[in-house]
């Protein structure tokens, strides 16, 4: 039996309300903002869907101007890098998150803590990916 606690699931939550949406423990009280079915700490299977502010700061980050194509096509590239980071979520947990609302050609003017917001505006319903930008 498939587990609901997975990627697809995670990105449907996120686009359908707008929300980050992760799991918590039963057993141990953990959080993760990782849609999994086995809570990494305690082993435990006994999770739920948990909600998280969307709120963050910038742990650190990069910027990438040697890209994929997907994003090639929307435009990134050498002459327009964008940006991707480790945000710690307000609740604790750090998870991988594209940066937007930065200028990814001038790397120094962003700085590692500042607080961030979840951005939903440029996701992508056939290609979801997370984003925060500078709230």
């Amino acid at each position: 039996m498939a587990s609901e606690f997975n990627a697809a699931n995670f990105y449907k939550r996120l686009a359908e309300d707008g929300k980050l949406t992760g799991i918590r423990c039963n057993s141990c009280g953990q959080v993760s903002p990782e849609a999994r079915p086995m809570c990494a700490a305690c082993r435990s299977f006994d999770v739920a869907w948990h909600p998280f502010s969307g709120n963050a700061t910038l742990s650190t980050f990069t910027c990438i101007s040697v890209v994929p194509d997907y994003w090639g096509q929307k435009g990134y590239g050498r002459n327009n890098p964008y940006c991707t980071g480790i945000v710690t979520l307000e609740e604790g947990p750090r998870i991988s998150a594209r940066i937007t609302g930065v200028d990814g050609s001038n790397p120094q003017s962003i700085r590692t803590g500042i607080p961030l917001a979840l951005d939903l505006e440029d996701l992508d319903p056939d290609r979801p990916s997370l984003a925060f930008r500078p709230a």
